[in-house]
């Protein structure tokens, strides 16, 4: 397993960027998959952005064009780039590591305002 810890949350006004910060307690090297999923007051987590051992990347349609996954395995980190945010992307964002199980963080708060 792998402890993650997010950070980079915020309030932002709409047409704004944050970027998200998920520091792994050890070495990246080899997890196979990482990425964020979301969770808006009363819906579903959803998979926001995933990105494998051999950098292919995989976006949810509504944040396509918008936001950008990338890992650093050096820094043991996986950053979630967002840009153009809309009030629809208010959410807390919750990092994963795909190891032997799938650990989560803690989530981090965005908020975007209208």
């Amino acid at each position: 397993q792998v402890q993650l810890v997010e950070s980079g949350g915020g309030l932002v006004q709409a047409g704004g960027s944050l970027r998200l910060s998920c520091a792994a307690s050890r070495s990246i090297f080899s997890i196979k998959a990482m990425g964020w999923y979301r969770q808006a007051p009363g819906k579903q987590r959803e998979l926001v952005a995933s990105i494998t051992i051999g950098g292919i990347t995989n976006y949810v349609d509504s944040v396509k064009g918008r936001f950008t996954i990338s890992r650093d395995n050096a820094k043991n980190t996986v950053w979630l780039q967002m840009n153009s945010l809309k009030p629809e992307d208010t959410a807390v964002y919750y990092c994963f590591a795909d190891v032997l199980a799938r650990s989560w963080g803690q989530g981090t708060q965005v908020t975007v305002s209208s």
